[in-house]
């Protein structure tokens, strides 16, 4: 079976070899490789980071998994094991190329807390990959952990987070902040913040934070030019929720409130820091290498 696929594997090799948090968007600092077990615990923004870096997701179930060492294992960082792996495609969850009923693809784990290797075979997975130009059978890992093992939970989060990016209505990367405005209201303590926010693709997004005495502050974003009244804060683990949780900086730049006095801008910051508390911090559990 190696003979066969040796010329795909050293190709892979060097693929593999690259920095993977590059292709993560948003990832946080690097530290130690994912095993190839990660469960039902991996976070939301972990998932749609998966999700989005991967044109192939599939569900399958390991047919087989050797061992690789010499040429076809370099690269493999201390302590971790390669494999190539086939796996029997159980559906594809997206792919527009499709896949044949049986693919490969090279792995590289790390032995359990006791020191033990997983058993691989028999095992269903979700894998998050790319096609290998000229090998249709064959995919590459997105990312060194792009392997969890398959749960109903994380199977249904990853559907909805695939289709959730094609939506005619999906909400565009937040690439920074844009203007800040704050009007202060005619009673002590009222007041209104506009935070715009740039995009990758130029469509609008804004926040606003809206103060009145003896209140809660409200806040909602908009995806369009006008506000609508209607407009609310997104649910958490949601596309909304990620393009902001994980994309908006900590605090507000100072260009940002250059134009506003400063009690203006102290209250506009105020206001910004209380959107961030509400969406409560992304999440990170993967690990990554680089």
């Amino acid at each position: 079976m190696i003979p066969r696929f040796r010329s795909a594997l050293l190709a892979a090799v060097a693929l593999a070899a690259l920095p993977a948090a590059a292709a993560i968007p948003g990832q946080s600092a690097p530290i130690s490789v994912g095993s190839a077990n990660i469960g039902s615990g991996i976070s939301y923004a972990d998932l749609t980071d998966l999700v989005i870096a991967s044109p192939v997701i599939a569900d399958a179930t390991i047919r087989s998994a050797v061992r690789l060492k010499g040429a076809d294992a370099l690269g493999v960082a201390p302590g971790f094991t390669r494999y190539y792996v086939e796996a029997d495609l159980g559906a594809l969850v997206r792919g527009t190329g499709g896949l044949p009923p049986r693919i490969g693809y090279l792995l590289d784990i790390a032995p359990d807390s006791s020191g033990r290797l997983p058993k691989l075979k028999k095992m269903r997975v979700l894998l998050f990959g790319r096609p290998v130009a000229g090998r249709p059978d064959q995919i590459q890992l997105a990312a060194p952990d792009a392997q969890i093992v398959w749960t109903p939970a994380d199977d249904a989060r990853i559907r909805t987070i695939a289709t959730a990016l094609v939506d005619a209505d999906a909400p565009p990367v937040i690439t920074g902040i844009g203007n800040v405005f704050h009007v202060p209201g005619a009673l002590p303590g009222e007041g209104e913040t506009q935070v715009f926010l740039t995009t990758a693709n130029g469509a609008p997004v804004s926040l606003t934070v809206l103060r009145r005495p003896g209140e809660q502050p409200r806040w909602a974003v908009a995806l369009s030019e006008i506000v609508d009244e209607a407009a609310a804060p997104p649910a958490r683990d949601t596309l909304l929720w990620y393009r902001l949780a994980c994309a908006l900086p900590a605090e507000l730049p100072e260009r940002s409130t250059a134009s506003l006095a400063a009690s203006d801008a102290t209250l506009a910051r105020e206001d910004y820091g209380y959107v961030l508390q509400q969406l409560g911090p992304c999440r990170r559990t993967r690990t990554i290498r680089q």
